[in-house]
């Protein structure tokens, strides 16, 4: 290394970016496996363009893969960038404000001609105007240096170009003190069948881990040290992975079919593939011909005796609407997944946003409440999905589980569980009659439990059990339409209160910070990393905070209000224009103040560190 010195930080954070066909989420995804087998603590943020098929070189097709790692403990996708690896003039252009000042920018210098300048809307050169004199900008002809390593190869021009990829990842593995080793073997097992493909990356992949160490453009190479994580046996995950293998968790411990029906839309279409790679667990998978379709294949799947799912994202809640209404009236088990996307509309389909809380509440006709459970994060995905099964087995009600597209694309390092641990999941089919009619033993299939007010759940075909369900209303017990006035009234309040009992299964709320603060944050979703860290932040700085983070977001905990009413300052962090701030203003009339953002983007810890201090300095 000659007289190159090694720098040990306690954290960092990386963003590539290029255009859509620079492989940015490939070489992100390998440096997080490369991070992942350094023990290190991560998180991903994987940033996708909205459009398809924009233009090469317009800041429309950017694609980015932020990741922030580190020896400490960490809890988003990074703050402000530490390295931007940009392919080109628009990915600077679009994720310059991202990186810290003094940051180190890398860029291809080779992509900087005028037409690609042109492409980006830039009317100067900003590796000559001083408009990056903030930043360490080292400049790479990532272009010719893979040209001048690939000359021999019989790949063609187009195939050596989008390689280039691999010579940034190994100049990156190396600036980090990453493992190379990984790569190598993804490299070898991915295009095993290709060998000059493989070789050629191979290759690439050595010449830039050695163009590191041979330059002179870096004078400083960086080591993280492992982090300090409880014993056990560790994986990365992606939230979709975590909520296909917590499914099917539910499925293994309830002993249950499970049904998993869904219309291809961004970004729950994963969810679709990783489950079908668990037909060996019983799992089946249908894609259907549209939204509608996909939500009847799961309620006749929670009909017939099998766990009944489905998954979309914004707009496909809005066409299951109707459905989720029968599956209400008619009280069957049905897990509803929304992983929430950039609205209204088509909107920002590739983007994160908390926006359709509202639509999970009240987006159906008539009083018709679901319990609404949201992930944390990307592994939390896990433990929602199974709980989001039990509870809808248990109290016979459809329930919708809230992800978005920032926990389903991101990753972390996932301890994973022992299935003893998991909360016990019994399933009771009836069996026999339950009450009388005339003097005849019967089948009355809205006979409730005293403590859950479920229904029973009896198979279609089971002799004796005869029964009619659908979306007329029905008389409490026996189940027969009914169209009398008082026993709706009466219906739809048990339904409500069959939700509220759901209270019994939510843990008393855990107070984050410092509990004798005067200012609390309520955050849900995937807010909750950048609000505990905000809040740590603050602290350090001294400024009291505390928070609370809700899972259960319908019902809400039972001893919220208890907790509430020990401060006198309330915050609540959302990525929407205010929607959990509403229910908790008109739930408990309590001075809530909204901090709203609304741009496809997670908050960063700084920004809650920056409004605490706002709200108690």
């Amino acid at each position: 290394m000659g007289t190159k010195t090694v720098e040990t930080l306690p954290e960092a954070t990386v963003l590539f970016a290029g255009d859509s066909g620079d492989g940015m989420q490939l070489t992100g995804t390998q440096f997080t496996l490369a991070t992942a087998y350094a023990m290190n603590d991560l998180a991903t943020l994987p940033d996708f363009p909205a459009e398809i098929r924009a233009p090469v070189g317009t800041t429309y097709g950017v694609s980015g893969f932020q990741l922030h790692f580190g020896s400490v403990d960490i809890r988003t996708p990074g703050d402000e960038v530490d390295l931007l690896v940009a392919m080109n003039p628009a990915a600077l252009k679009v994720n310059v404000e991202r990186v810290r000042a003094g940051g180190t920018i890398l860029v291809n210098s080779n992509a900087f001609e005028r037409k690609d300048l042109n492409l980006a809307n830039l009317d100067t050169n900003p590796l000559e105007d001083g408009s990056l004199d903030k930043y360490r900008v080292i400049q790479v002809e990532l272009t010719k240096l893979t040209r001048e390593t690939l000359k021999d190869s019989s790949l063609n021009q187009k195939e050596i170009d989008r390689s280039k990829n691999m010579f940034a990842l190994g100049l990156a593995l190396w600036l980090y003190s990453r493992p190379v080793e990984p790569a190598r073997k993804w490299i070898s097992s991915k295009f095993g069948k290709k060998p000059v493909i493989r070789d050629a990356n191979l290759e690439l992949l050595k010449k830039g881990y050695h163009f590191g160490e041979t330059t002179e453009q870096f004078v400083t190479r960086y080591e993280v040290t492992p982090a300090t994580l409880p014993p056990g046996r560790y994986r990365a995950i992606q939230g979709v992975q975590a909520m296909a293998m917590g499914l099917v968790a539910a499925a293994n411990k309830s002993g249950l079919l499970l049904t998993y029906g869904s219309y291809p839309i961004t970004p729950a279409s994963d969810i679709l593939h990783s489950l079908s790679k668990y037909k060996n667990h019983g799992i089946m998978t249908v894609q259907a011909e549209d939204e509608i379709a996909a939500i009847g294949i799961a309620i006749g799947a929670s009909f017939g005796g099998s766990l009944g799912i489905t998954g979309t994202s914004g707009p496909g809640i809005a066409l299951k609407g109707e459905a989720m209404g029968l599956a209400h009236i008619t009280e069957l088990p049905l897990v509803i997944i929304n992983v929430q996307r950039g609205g209204p509309s088509t909107g920002l389909p590739t983007k994160t946003e908390q926006s359709d809380l509202m639509q999970a509440m009240y987006g159906r006709n008539g009083d018709a409440p679901l319990p609404i459970i949201a992930a944390s994060t990307p592994g939390d995905c896990f433990e929602v999905a199974y709980e989001a099964c039990r509870i809808a087995v248990k109290y016979m009600t459809p329930v919708m589980l809230l992800s978005d597209g920032y926990l389903a694309n991101g990753s972390e390092p996932w301890l994973i569980p022992d299935a003893d641990s998991l909360n016990d999941f019994d399933v009771t089919f009836a069996t026999g009659t339950n009450a009388e009619e005339d003097g005849k033993a019967v089948f009355h299939p809205y006979v409730r439990n005293e403590k859950t007010l479920a229904r029973p759940w009896a198979k279609p075909g089971t002799a004796g059990l005869e029964h009619r369900i659908g979306g007329l209303e029905k008389q409490d017990g026996t189940g027969n339409v009914s169209y009398d006035s008082r026993n709706h009234e009466h219906m739809t309040w048990i339904r409500a209160e069959k939700v509220e009992r759901i209270q019994q299964e939510i843990p008393p709320l855990d107070i984050f910070g410092d509990p004798d603060a005067d200012l609390i944050i309520v955050g849900w979703g995937s807010t909750r990393g950048a609000i505990e860290a905000g809040v740590t932040r603050a602290l350090n700085d001294g400024h009291k905070a505390a928070a609370v983070h809700l899972r259960f977001v319908n019902p809400l905990p039972a001893d919220l209000g208890e907790v509430l009413s020990q401060y006198s300052k309330y915050l609540v962090p959302e990525m929407n224009n205010g929607q959990m701030v509403r229910i908790l203003r008109d739930r408990f009339l309590l001075p809530f103040e909204a901090m709203n953002k609304i741009q496809g983007r997670p908050f960063g810890p700084s920004e809650i560190q920056r409004k605490i201090a706002e709200m108690v300095g």
